[in-house]
């Protein structure tokens, strides 16, 4: 069925195409346009199955009720939960999402934030990739409202929200230090994002005050497959026989290294302690079950959507605005020497 325009309705109903518009914007009573009218123009376009021109909409208003959310991977747990409590938010507010994935790659980042720019979105929540401060400040100088979270471009003023990184990671090696365990090895990416630096130095921190030796292991994001995860895991237990804990930088460092460790047969806990940075389902049901920090998900997305709001409803005045929230360290069986 060809659709139809709003020159058509307002043809059919012998109307102007001005009332048309007036109604289907909600301007009706403004207008003083009456309630009979109203109600028989709405008919008519539920009748026909009428679907107004998004893009001559924006136009005519300056707004799409459409939000951005671009995140680096939207399959991974933490930002698809991310997202969805976003998108229910969004929505009770009168607002849409459209996502996508940067994989990390700044070129691919970049290209989306075009994308979305071309589709005149109204605002944007981004988890930022190396390199991509000068496209944020150019949305910023161009009064597009913009959030980050997970990761902050330090050296760029816009809103923020996240957790406290360092601090986490500082007292979830400690966790292990008291549990007994004295040759603890972290295994991270090889990164200068601030989140993994951050993570980096909240564990070199617990280790210097304890006078411990550090052993770090730097895995390449973009290049490194499950299986050499889990060979360069392995030669490090073999070069340092002396590890009784491994601190994970992320879950999907973990994932695979726990992979290992069943493969090995390596009693998790009792032999070898286990710490991950960021909670998964997964942890939780595992035998032995898996210690992790978990990131405060739901309140993080809450505010990210209620901070991007308050922007949206001022764009003529960006305030930026930082938020860091407090996560939750979950202790479980692999962090204890002795395992009931």
């Amino acid at each position: 069925m060809k659709k139809m325009s709003i020159k058509e309705v307002a043809s059919a109903l012998q109307i102007s195409t001005a009332t048309v518009s007036y109604i289907l914007n909600g301007k009706a009573k403004e207008k003083r346009i009456s309630p009979e009218l109203t109600q028989r123009v709405m008919a008519f376009i539920e009748k026909n199955n009428f679907k107004p021109n998004h893009l001559a909409k924006s136009l005519r208003t300056g707004k799409t009720n459409v939000i951005g959310l671009i995140v680096e991977d939207i399959a991974d747990p933490f930002f698809a939960s991310v997202a969805g409590h976003i998108e229910n938010v969004a929505y009770e507010n009168g607002y849409k999402i459209i996502y996508s994935s940067t994989k990390n790659e700044l070129q691919k980042a970049k290209e989306l934030i075009n994308t979305f720019r071309e589709r005149n979105v109204d605002g944007y929540i981004i988890t930022p990739t190396e390199g991509i401060d000068g496209e944020v400040q150019k949305l910023i100088e161009d009064k597009l409202p913009v959030v980050l979270f997970d990761r902050n471009c330090p050296n760029t003023k816009v809103s923020y929200v996240g957790m406290n990184n360092f601090a986490s990671a500082y007292q979830a090696v400690n966790v292990l230090i008291s549990s007994g365990y004295q040759h603890i090895a972290m295994i991270t990416l090889d990164s200068v994002q601030p989140q993994m630096l951050d993570r980096l130095k909240g564990y070199e921190q617990a280790i210097y005050e304890h006078k411990l030796m550090s052993l770090v292991k730097k895995v390449d994001y973009h290049t490194a497959k499950a299986h050499l995860i889990m060979d360069e895991l392995e030669r490090i237990l073999q070069d340092f026989p002396q590890i009784d804990a491994v601190f994970f930088a992320t879950n999907y460092l973990a994932i695979t290294g726990i992979e290992l460790f069943n493969k090995l047969k390596i009693r998790m806990g009792e032999q070898l302690g286990i710490m991950v940075f960021d909670d998964n389902d997964l942890f939780r049901i595992h035998q032995p079950s898996v210690s992790a920090i978990a990131q405060p998900i739901q309140a993080m997305s809450q505010q990210l959507i209620t901070t991007l709001l308050e922007h949206l409803n001022n764009v003529d005045k960006y305030l930026p605005q930082t938020y860091i929230l407090p996560a939750q360290l979950i202790i479980r069986d692999s962090s204890k020497k002795s395992i009931v």
